[in-house]
């Protein structure tokens, strides 16, 4: 069985930053992409920052500048490094990957993370 679990989010005042990671255990013979997405109240679930296995990083508009993904393939564990952050970016961030496993390949979540950014 495949999981992900987040970790790192909280509280933080506009300008400041936080460090997302996501650890992927369980059975699986290989991570193709690992990325993160995040959930607004009200809003679609949109993408942040993805990485395929090859390291070409994908940012949304809203994340250039700011945010840096970036991926430990020996850990199965990939990070978010988010700095200058601004209100509009508290929303629930979910950790994503592709997994092949022996028999079958399929997408992946993790449960979320809460990030607020509030004064």
């Amino acid at each position: 069985q495949v999981q992900l679990v987040e970790s790192g989010g909280g509280l933080v005042q506009p300008g400041g930053s936080l460090n997302l990671s996501c650890l992927a255990s369980g059975s699986f013979f290989s991570i193709n992409s690992m990325g993160w997405y995040r959930q607004a109240p009200g809003k679609q679930r949109e993408l942040v920052a993805g990485l395929t296995y090859g390291l070409s990083a994908d940012y949304a508009d809203s994340a250039k500048g700011r945010f840096t993904i970036s991926r430990d393939i020996a850990k199965n564990t990939v990070y978010l490094e988010m700095n200058s952050l601004k209100p509009e970016d508290t929303a629930v961030y979910y950790c994503n990957a592709g997994i092949r496993t022996i028999t079958s390949f399929g997408i992946y979540w993790g449960q979320g993370t809460q990030v607020t950014v509030t004064s």
